[in-house]
Parts: structure tokens; sequence; C-alpha cells
């Protein structure tokens, strides 16, 4: 039995019947790679041999009486693999449109809290004979760096690579807890954790003031979330129901772009959403009276700490999207000047400091308060928090197969969430930086017309940094044949 940390618990503490809070990982494989060929039981046979490398896939929750601490997990002792993996056909002729189309229906549906927080929905048909796999996980389970580590431990280097050595100590189901037991546990940790309080309101404080004093001095700053946001349309109360869109661009012409404008991978991959963006509200005419403030996921983990196969280690920092620039190398600089300015803020209040409050969410009382938010659509009444979330997660960059398929393209995307619904989270691979978007279907029907933008976005950025290097040389060529 292991208590769930706060920021864990939260996610299941916001959850209500049309806020989800599942991640989505989607691996297009290559079965052509297989020797004796795919078939559906091979790859359940081979996540079989694989799930104690995968440890949480076998947790479940299990809820305290009375909501007196946050929940734990426990070794679920009626595990079976067969309620989690599933088999799908897309139907013909198997395009990519209707793989996001099969994967939104996915995403549209929660997971069972009574069984461990996954699933994993095989998808195949597709018309160039790839195979989907689409993983859902469940956000209190992990994060983007530990389901990238999980999903690691499902894949091989070679398509031939022997399974994995067993287990040195045999697997064993835990019995549910008694509620006695779950209730004398939850005290003792709630009180233990309480002596820590104090100094967390101190530490709040001062980083409160710090960033005060940035913000005065600085002439660049971040966005304040409510305050600096726009509307949009798909800033509004969220359905059950959900779009799915991919992409994949090229991780070179991020590069080119970074270097020749000295500025980081990221900025380029929230200048490349800003400007589709900017031209897909234009068109539906709902160019925003102040520029777009994206949520940026930043992970809490430090260089040193060993991987991590479970739990969230993340906070957010927020940073405008500068789409009222029409000029999209001075889109770009804006966008860089905003994340600079908003990674100090956060280095001034501490990565872990939502991570740390969070800890003395009460469970019933925040549970409460998201289902009468989402019933009675409460986010259709204010400015939302930010506009959407914007993740770019670094992926491998040598190939990896599952059960001898070789993986072709990688995709993952977080939730939305009330007054939040879109979310774009990039994984790189090998050469290509997979884009991927989710929204609530009412507000936005037809997310391809925005990630269709996206290569665009990209093409105008490569463009102007070859016209600046062909400049460069230019003046350079002239400066050599002056006189000194």
């Amino acid at each position: 039995m292991e208590r769930l940390p706060g920021i864990d618990a939260g996610y299941l503490y916001m959850e209500t019947s049309t806020l989800h809070m599942h991640t989505l990982k989607v691996a297009l494989l290559d079965p052509s790679t297989m020797a004796g060929g795919y078939s559906f039981e091979r790859f359940r046979q081979e996540l079989a041999a694989r799930l104690h490398l995968l440890p949480p896939f076998r947790r479940r929750i299990v809820e305290v009486p009375f909501g007196l601490n946050h929940p734990v997990w426990i070794e679920d002792p009626d595990f079976d693999l067969d309620h989690h993996v599933h088999q799908h056909r897309v139907p013909a002729p198997g395009t990519r449109v209707q793989m996001d189309d099969a994967i939104a229906e996915i995403a549209g549906h929660p997971l069972d809290r009574g069984r461990p927080l996954w699933e994993i929905r095989v998808l195949d048909g597709l018309e160039d004979g790839t195979v989907a796999f689409v993983t859902k996980i469940h956000h209190s389970l992990a994060d983007g760096v530990a389901a990238a580590a999980m999903l690691a431990n499902v894949m091989t280097t070679a398509p031939d690579e022997a399974h994995p050595p067993p287990p040195v100590e045999r697997w064993t189901p835990e019995p549910v807890p008694p509620a006695w037991r779950l209730v004398v546990h939850a005290v003792v940790d709630g009180l233990a954790r309480m002596r820590f309080l104090p100094a967390l309101v101190g530490r709040t404080v001062r980083g409160v003031r710090e960033v005060g004093r940035h913000r005065r001095r600085s002439e660049v700053s971040p966005p304040r979330p409510i305050v600096d946001v726009p509307t949009t349309s798909f800033n509004a109360s969220l359905t059950p129901n959900r779009s799915f869109a991919t992409t994949s661009l090229a991780l070179e012409d991020f590069k080119t772009v970074k270097s020749v404008f000295g500025v980081t991978v990221n900025d380029v991959v929230l200048a490349v959403v800003a400007g589709a963006l900017r031209a897909y509200l234009a068109e539906r005419g709902e160019v925003p009276d102040r520029p777009l403030v994206a949520g940026i996921p930043v992970s809490s983990d430090r260089p040193d700490d060993a991987p991590r196969l479970s739990g969230n280690k993340v906070s957010n920092m927020f940073a405008s999207l500068r789409d009222d620039i029409a000029d999209p190398v001075e889109r770009l600089r804006a966008i860089s000047e905003v994340t600079r300015s908003a990674k100090t803020v956060h280095n001034l209040l501490g990565a872990d400091l939502m991570e740390s409050w969070v800890e003395y969410t009460p469970p019933r009382p925040f549970a409460f308060f998201m289902r009468q938010y989402s019933r009675f659509s409460l986010a259709d009444r204010h400015r939302p928090p930010i506009n959407l979330v914007v993740s770019n997660v670094p992926g491998p960059r040598t190939p990896f197969y599952v059960a001898g398929a070789r993986l072709q393209e990688i995709y993952s995307v977080g939730p939305i969430i009330e007054g939040i619904g879109l979310n774009v989270t990039v994984w790189s691979y090998l050469d290509r930086m997979s884009f991927a978007a989710l929204a609530c279907r009412e507000q936005v029907p037809n997310l391809h017309a925005l990630t269709d933008r996206l290569p665009g976005a990209l093409a105008e950025l490569v463009d102007a940094a070859g016209d600046f290097l062909t400049a460069e040389r230019a003046r350079e060529a002239q400066a050599e044949l002056e006189p000194s």
C-alpha cells in the first residue's frame, strides 16, 4: 500500500464526466519488419512478458473513507491483462484522418477507476499497412517523463532482441485494506505532513515577493493567468467528446531556425503553433483582442534523479504566443523574450512549489467543486486561466522496435480541462517532430484545420532563416571588398 502524492491525486479529483484526465501515447509500427508476421496475440504475449518492467500497470486506486487523505495504490488482486488490451479495426480505406478520428473516440471515454488506470487499443486496417498502438494512461499514474520511461521498457533496440529475464521476485497481489487501516494511515500521514506547512508558506511568500520585484524591473514579463488572457472558441465548458489530429515535421528545420535566430527549439515550437493558430483564428473571424497565452509544462526532475516509471514531477510556466505580431521572425523573437522571462519567474517561485502545495488539497471538497464547476458550465462565465497547453518532450534518436515491429512514429497528448480546450504536444523521434492535438469536438470539430497549418508556419520561419543567411553572406562579402 502506497499513498498517492498530492500532485498525482489531484488529477483524480479534477476528473468529471466531461473532463477526462488521461493522456494518450500513439505508436505507429511497421509490422513488415516482424519475423514470422504480425498478430495481435503476439503483441499481447510480448506485453505480458514485460509487465514486471511496468510496475504501475498492476496497481489500482483505493479511496480513503470520508476522503480523509489522498487515495492509496495497491497491487490489484483482480488484475487481468485482457481487461486492458483490445483490438480494433479502422474503417476502410484506413486513412490517417480515419485513424485520428478513431483515436478521438478512444480519448472521449474515461478509464475505469476499479481497475489499474491504463489501457491499450490496437488499431489495424490502416491503408499504409502500419499498426497503431494507442496507450491511454491516467495522469495520476504518470507524467510525460515517466510515460516515456515506461514505453522504453516495452521497446527494444533490435527486432530480434530476446525477452528480458523474469523478475527476481514474483509479483504478489495485495488484498484491499480494511477501512480502519485506511483511516488510521490517513490520519497519521496527514498529521505528519502538517509540520511542513509553515516552511512552505514562508517559501511561497518569499517567492511571490521576488516575482513582484522581477516584474517591476523587467522590460518583458510573462502574461498573468486570467488577467492577460483572451477568450476563444476553444475556451469554454467541455463536453465528453474529443477531436484529435496529428502531423509530423522535420526536426532539422527546427534546428536550422533555432541556430540562425539564436533561440531554443521550444521557442520555435511555440512560434510554429502561434503561426498556425493565428491563421486558423483569422479564417474563422476570431482574431483575439490580445495575444494567446500558453501553459508550458516543465519537468521538475533534477538531472541526477533516477529514471521514474510513475508519478508526476511537473510544474507550469506561462508564455504569450505573440500571435498579434504579423512578421514570423519578429513573433519568434518576441516569444523567446517572453519565455526567458517566464523561466526566471518559474525559477524564482521554485519548480516544485505547485507540487508542494497540492499535497494539502482536501480530496472531497476539491472533487465536489470540480463536479459542480463542470455541471453548471462555470468556465463559460469568466476568462480562461490560459488559452491552451503546449508541451514539448524530447524523444529517442535511435530506432526502436515493439515485438519485432519497427517504431515508425510516436505521438503523445495530454488532457484538456474546463476552459482550456486545446492541448498541443510534441514528441521528437529520430529526425521528426510529431505534433498531436486534442480538443473538445464541439469547440473544434475539425482539428486538422489547425494542424494542417503547422507545416506552413514552419516553412515561413525556414524561408526567413534562409533569407537571413543570404543577407548575412552578402554583407560579409561586401565588407571584404571594402578597403580597410
